[in-house]
């Protein structure tokens, strides 16, 4: 396991020749009806004939990368659950390297937002599936295994079934085995019925900002909550350095807050014509809308003048 921070600034913005993509989904690369249009589809094929590699760089768990993961190509790696996981595509989206947040951390968590924020409810998101307590909304494409109080959840004695995500295809004797036997928390949720979802995240931040890393995507007040200092940004950053990439050569694209360190770390940054007013005020770039195919506008304008 390893420790994704957030790198210390943003590269300057000057005409280079990108070499990366990193690109959110929801509300960025997919359409509202959650799909990849012909013309996105065709842009990151032909960025990538071009040299350019591809990033997705998401909120979202592994299981829920099937609408993209045939247009990932070269490495085949996505970073998911907002930099605590990266995934391997090309390996029935696989996790490969995990960034938890420790359970101990995790409890500490729920105590302060349930004493600041009475009515929270929560959801436990492991390397294997996610559980989530009885008042907690219910997800109905992804079903808890466990549904049990928080407290239950994050337990140290507590051992949930084996999910598809934490399954190794090529596990000891040739058969499915574990790839990670603790299953680690990659990501707590909280949901608050009645509250701004903006207040929300103002009201975490000074309730346990200190404890984890607090950001949101939905338009709901629905909380991510990684592990401290655990961001898109600093995992992105890792795959950059890994790779001989420099943040200069990064041309990112979000619009929701989850997406602001990632976009302030990239030389490059846009913000779709949809996104908050937070991404909006972090960015200098705009292009258009996710329905609109924003991103796939952009990289065939890169495609077409060779530079930014």
């Amino acid at each position: 396991m390893t420790d994704a921070s957030a790198p210390p600034s943003r590269a300057p913005e000057t005409a280079v020749t990108p070499r990366l993509i990193a690109t959110d989904l929801d509300g960025t690369l997919l359409h509202d009806d959650k799909t990849v249009s012909d013309r996105t589809i065709a842009a990151l094929a032909a960025a990538e004939r071009a040299g350019l590699e591809v990033f997705f760089v998401t909120g979202r768990p592994a299981r829920w990368m099937g609408v993209v993961s045939d247009h990932v190509h070269g490495h085949g790696l996505a970073i998911c659950a907002n930099g605590a996981a990266v995934v391997d595509l090309h390996r029935g989206g696989r996790i490969v390297e995990v960034s938890p947040l420790e359970r101990t951390t995790a409890r500490q968590v729920v105590d302060a937002l349930r004493s600041a924020a009475p009515g929270t409810s929560f959801a436990v998101e492991r390397t294997g599936g996610i559980h989530y307590e009885p008042q907690y909304p219910p997800l109905l494409l992804d079903p808890a295994a466990v549904v049990a109080p928080a407290e239950k959840l994050l337990a140290d004695d507590f051992v949930p079934p084996l999910g598809p995500e934490d399954t190794e295809p090529d596990g000891p004797g040739g058969g499915a085995g574990p790839a990670f036997p603790d299953q680690p928390v990659i990501k707590l949720l909280a949901h608050h019925p009645e509250l701004d979802p903006d207040a929300f995240l103002a009201l975490a931040h000074t309730a346990a900002g200190d404890l984890a890393t607090f950001t949101r995507s939905s338009p709901t007040a629905l909380l991510e909550i990684s592990g401290p200092g655990v961001s898109k940004a600093g995992t992105l950053a890792r795959c950059c350095a890994e790779r001989g990439i420099a943040p200069e050569e990064v041309v990112a694209f979000g619009d929701m807050p989850n997406d602001i360190a990632m976009l302030s770390w990239a030389g490059t940054s846009y913000a779709m014509a949809n996104a908050h007013p937070d991404v909006l005020a972090a960015t200098t770039r705009r292009t258009a809308s996710n329905n609109d195919d924003g991103v796939a506008a952009v990289i065939e304008r890169i495609l077409q003048d060779g530079h930014l």
